[in-house]
């Protein structure tokens, strides 16, 4: 069922016409951005798990190459060649699923669910410190790069969407793996 489940986010957020419906190109990326990676990438992991374990690395390893990944995109030329160019574009959906899979992968399947939890927990950090500095950036910080007119508002709505999805999702799973960690210790003492 999660198998489906991530493969049909996969289908869906990418045939959707997701800026139109957000109207906001910005919006639209993040929306996209935001279901591979804290949506669809777990339930693969989940739904897989012969993938889940070829794909696990250290969950700091994983956290940090995720961080790479996550920042290098959203810094504004990088985003302009992704909105300008299909290759670009598919350079940065495929390297943001391989991310999340990689840290989903890492964390879920930890040796020490307390790891697992310290990957997912700095994972929750750096996307809720990317998401409130798009909203609260004075200005558009991608129109320019992009050939778009500047749209604060979309990029606004796009931080309160990375907020709103990435930051709970990543958090409640960071959690749940540190509440395992309690009940093994409690068993084990």
């Amino acid at each position: 069922m999660p198998l489906t489940l991530g493969l049909g986010l996969l289908a869906a957020i990418w045939v959707a016409p997701v800026a139109m419906w957000l109207g906001s190109a910005f919006a639209g990326h993040m929306l996209r951005h935001m279901v591979l990676v804290a949506l669809a990438a777990p339930l693969l992991v989940l739904g897989w798990p012969a993938m889940g374990r070829a794909l696990a690395l250290g969950p700091l390893a994983a956290a940090a190459l995720e961080f790479i990944v996550i920042w290098s995109w959203h810094l504004p030329r990088a985003h302009g060649l992704a909105y300008r160019s299909d290759a670009g574009f598919v350079a940065e959906q495929a390297s943001f699923l391989i991310a999340g899979l990689l840290v989903w992968s890492g964390c879920l399947r930890a040796a020490h669910p307390l790891a697992g939890a310290g990957g997912l927990l700095l994972t929750s950090m750096h996307m809720t410190l990317l998401g409130a500095l798009l909203i609260l950036a004075p200005r558009d910080l991608y129109a320019a790069w992009c050939g778009l007119m500047p749209d604060l508002g979309g990029q606004q709505i796009g931080g309160m969407l990375m907020l709103g999805i990435g930051t709970p999702v990543y958090l409640v799973a960071g959690l749940l793996l540190t509440a395992r960690a309690v009940k093994e210790r409690e068993a084990a003492a």
